[in-house]
């Protein structure tokens, strides 16, 4: 082989392992700006809606080198819960993407049978026993029926954030809708977040009061504001009713507000400016 043949082969194989160690440092430099945790985060959709809803902030955290582990987990509509995918003992921010094949259920109680199932399962299947919770619209009736059903459980998984996005918890001001879950008239907070007037599932909702864990749940309330206080769809007033029911004992209770085009209820989960908030209060050092 001649010298310049040998040269030549030297010198690829000097940019295949700087490539190598490159490639490996800049993954590196990723992962180091976020937490290496082995908790799971679960998120829940909204109404009418299904994993795919998900997809854009679970694609955003994996791109920001958040994790390489996504698993889904079906929910059947007699409850039945089904994991697709494989989460590692060590499996770094694993996330959990939701779906409901029920997807319009108003029973607000089946919603936490429903969340509680799904946590069983990563249970029985991966030993878990810490769990972060991300909803949007009618998903955040999931998080809080699964606290009012296992909150005090020692035996399940504990939560240790929670973000709650466009939530309707004192109801949804459409006046097809059922009693128990429309938004009661004149809809009023005061300063700790105490509604004037509460629909029948927000007066179930209020035994959190007494049985949330105190100091465990770190919370993030996101609210869109497309102007007149809404998002569109659920009225910043109902969303922010969320303080009443949890910030007394939380370990820590926030609200971030977005506006513009993109604080649309049906674009919250998909704009970028929130991926950045939820990727930081997740996952951020």
């Amino acid at each position: 082989m001649s010298k310049s043949a040998r040269y030549s082969i030297a010198t690829i194989i000097i940019i295949i392992i700087l490539g190598i160690v490159g490639g490996a440092w800049y993954q590196h430099k990723k992962s180091s700006k976020f937490v290496q945790s082995t908790t799971p985060t679960l998120f829940f959709h909204g109404g009418g809606s299904s994993y795919h809803a998900e997809e854009h902030m679970v694609n955003a955290a994996k791109k920001a080198g958040v994790t390489k582990t996504v698993l889904r987990a079906n929910v059947a509509k007699d409850g039945h819960v089904t994991l697709h995918g494989t989460m590692h003992k060590n499996s770094i921010n694993p996330i959990v993407e939701v779906n409901y094949e029920d997807n319009r259920q108003l029973d607000f109680n089946k919603h936490g049978v429903w969340a509680t199932n799904v946590v069983k399962a990563l249970q029985k299947q991966y030993g878990i026993k810490n769990i972060n919770m991300v909803g949007h619209s009618l998903g955040n009736i999931s998080i809080i029926y699964y606290l009012l059903q296992n909150a005090q459980n020692k035996s399940m998984p504990k939560l240790r954030k929670q973000v709650d996005m466009a939530g309707h918890f004192d109801g949804l001001d459409f006046a097809q809708l059922p009693a128990e879950i429309r938004q009661p008239q004149n809809l009023k907070l005061d300063r700790n977040g105490k509604p004037n007037h509460m629909n029948a599932t927000y007066r179930q909702m209020t035994k959190l009061r007494s049985i949330y864990p105190t100091n465990q749940i770190r919370v993030l309330n996101i609210i869109g504001n497309i102007g007149g206080k809404t998002d569109g769809t659920v009225t910043n007033v109902s969303s922010l009713s969320l303080k009443y029911l949890v910030a007394q004992r939380a370990k820590s209770y926030e609200v971030k507000t977005f506006h513009g085009k993109l604080a649309r209820h049906s674009k919250l989960h998909s704009n970028p400016a929130v991926d950045k908030v939820l990727i930081q209060f997740l996952w951020g050092k």
